[in-house]
């Protein structure tokens, strides 16, 4: 079993910046993926971005290219995403997910099956 359990959610104003957290406990295997997913009301689940296991590989979305960076940290089997320059369209809940890819493509983490999904964490960007 693999818990995600997300932090850093919270409300900021147009422009300002978020460190989402992703820790995760249990047993990991070597081509465990990780990366973010987010979701508006009304709107469908959409892909932020995402890093491979070995953290040489990123991967963003067009929008938010620029503007996020993603980064793990082994030792704590965390994943951190950046978010700077939010604006109000930024505004969904944020998922943290996990997955096992062998080989490592642009839209490989897109696109997987995901194995485990964190609980979601809100992101609300005031106008």
């Amino acid at each position: 079993q693999v818990q995600l359990v997300e932090s850093g959610g919270g409300m900021v104003q147009t422009g300002g910046s978020l460190r989402l957290s992703c820790a995760a406990s249990g047993r990991t295997f070597s081509r465990y993926a990780m990366g973010w997913f987010r979701q508006a009301p009304g709107k469908e689940r959409e892909f932020v971005a995402a890093i491979s296991w070995s953290g040489r590989s990123t991967s963003y979305a067009d929008f938010v290219k620029g503007r996020a960076s993603i980064s793990r940290d082994t030792a704590k089997n965390t994943v951190y995403l950046q978010m700077n320059s939010l604006k109000p369209e930024d505004t969904a809940v944020y998922y943290c997910a996990a997955a096992y890819i062998i080989t490592w493509r642009s839209d490989s983490f897109a696109g997987a099956q995901i194995a485990y999904w964190g609980q979601g964490t809100q992101v609300t960007v005031s106008s």
